[in-house]
C-alpha cells in the first residue's frame, strides 16, 4: 500500500460555493478516499463535489448541524470505503491545502506513534480585505512545538479518535479543543509544526461577523468549562472567568459603584486601555508588527464583551430556558 493510501479526507461545508472547489481541487489528486459531507448546501455544492469523484454524503436535516457532527460522519463513512486507513485529514470546505501538507503530516505522525494530531499554519487568504480576515490570520499563528488543541484542519490517528469517541456531536463550537483535551487525557500529544497548512477564506468584512465570532468564542469555553472544569487542568475555567471579570465584573464595580465613591469607581475603567497595552507588547514579542499588534490588543480587549455575551447564553439556555443550544454562524 503506498504511504498516501492510508490517508483519508473530510471536508465538511456548506454554501461554500467556488471555496469548497478550490478545497476539494487542491486533494483530489493526492488522495483516494475522501467524503465531503454537507450540511444542507442550496449551492452546487453536492453536485460539484461528485463531479470529482469525491463522496459525499448529506447530513439529515431533521437532526441540527454541526461540525464535529459532519466529522463524525465523515469519518465513519471513510472507514466503510476503506477500515484500512491510518490518518485522516480533516478540512473545512472554506480551507485549501497547500502543497507538501499532507506528505508532511503523514511522515510526522508515522513517525511518532505518541502523537494523535499535527497542524501547521494556517493562513488567511486574503487579510488585506478587512481588519478582520487579518485578525484571523494573527490568531492562526501558534507557537510551533507540542500544542494543547487544534483548528479545524488537522491530520490526526484514526485509533486515537476511535479510543476517545471522536468528536462531541452535540457541541455547537469549540469542538476541536474539546477533542484534544480527551486525547491529552489519555496520553496523547498534539503538535503544530513548522509547516505550511491551509489557506481560509474568512470573508468577513463587518464588525457584526466578527462580534457573532467573539459571541460563539465565549459560548464555547463556557461550555468546555461545563463540561471538564471540575478536573485537575480546570479546562477552560480560566479563560471563562477572565471574560467575566473583563466583560461584566469591572463594568459593574465600576458604573454601580459612582454613588459610593463619588465617581473613583470610574478608574477601574483604566483597566482596560493598560490590559490592551500589554497584550501588544506581549504580541510585539512574538514578532508581529506594530499594526497587526495593536490591532489584536484592541480586538482582545473589545472582545471579553461579545464573548461574555457568549457565555451568558450559554448558562441561561442551559440553567433557565434548559434548551439545546443552537448554532452560532458569523457568514
Amino acid at each position: 500500500m503506498q504511504p498516501l493510501e492510508t490517508v483519508g479526507l473530510v471536508a465538511i461545508g456548506r454554501n461554500e460555493g467556488e471555496r469548497l472547489r478550490q478545497c476539494l481541487q487542491s486533494v483530489v489528486d493526492q488522495l483516494t478516499t475522501i467524503v465531503y459531507v454537507d450540511s444542507g448546501s442550496t449551492d452546487d455544492s453536492v453536485a460539484f463535489a461528485r463531479s470529482l469523484g469525491v463522496t459525499v454524503v448529506e447530513l439529515d436535516l431533521a437532526i441540527p448541524f454541526t461540525a464535529a457532527r459532519a466529522r463524525n460522519t465523515g469519518l465513519a463513512q471513510l472507514l466503510t470505503l476503506n477500515p484500512q486507513l491510518e490518518f485522516v485529514q480533516f478540512v473545512d470546505g472554506d480551507c485549501e491545502l497547500v502543497p507538501g501538507w499532507l506528505e508532511r503530516a503523514y511522515t510526522e505522525l508515522s513517525q511518532h506513534p505518541q502523537w494523535a494530531v499535527v497542524c501547521g499554519r494556517c493562513r488567511e487568504r486574503f487579510p488585506e480585505r478587512s481588519p478582520y480576515n487579518q485578525l484571523c490570520d494573527i490568531e492562526w499563528n501558534t507557537p510551533i512545538g507540542e500544542a494543547a488543541t487544534c483548528g479545524g484542519n488537522a491530520m490526526m490517528r484514526v485509533v486515537a479518535l476511535q479510543q476517545v469517541g471522536g468528536f462531541r456531536s452535540d457541541l455547537i463550537a469549540g469542538e476541536e479543543p474539546e477533542l484534544c483535551f480527551r486525547l491529552r487525557q489519555q496520553g496523547w500529544q498534539i503538535w503544530r509544526l513548522e509547516a505550511e497548512m491551509a489557506r481560509h477564506d474568512a470573508q468577513m468584512t463587518h464588525f457584526r461577523q466578527w462580534w457573532k465570532r467573539m459571541v460563539r468564542s465565549g459560548h464555547a469555553y463556557a461550555e468546555g468549562a461545563a463540561l471538564h472544569g471540575g478536573t485537575p487542568e480546570h479546562y477552560n475555567v480560566r479563560p471563562s472567568q477572565r471574560i467575566w471579570l473583563w466583560g461584566c465584573g469591572l463594568p459593574l464595580l465600576s458604573l454601580g459603584g459612582i454613588a459610593l465613591t463619588q465617581g473613583w469607581s470610574l478608574l477601574l475603567l483604566a483597566s482596560y486601555p493598560l490590559s490592551a497595552l500589554r497584550t501588544y507588547h506581549e504580541t510585539r514579542k512574538r514578532g508581529f508588527t506594530t499594526a497587526e499588534s495593536r490591532l489584536y490588543a484592541v480586538a482582545c480587549t473589545i472582545g471579553k464583551f461579545p464573548e461574555f455575551q457568549g457565555q451568558l447564553q450559554f448558562w441561561l439556555g442551559k440553567h433557565l430556558l434548559r434548551r439545546p443550544a443552537t448554532l452560532i454562524e458569523y457568514k
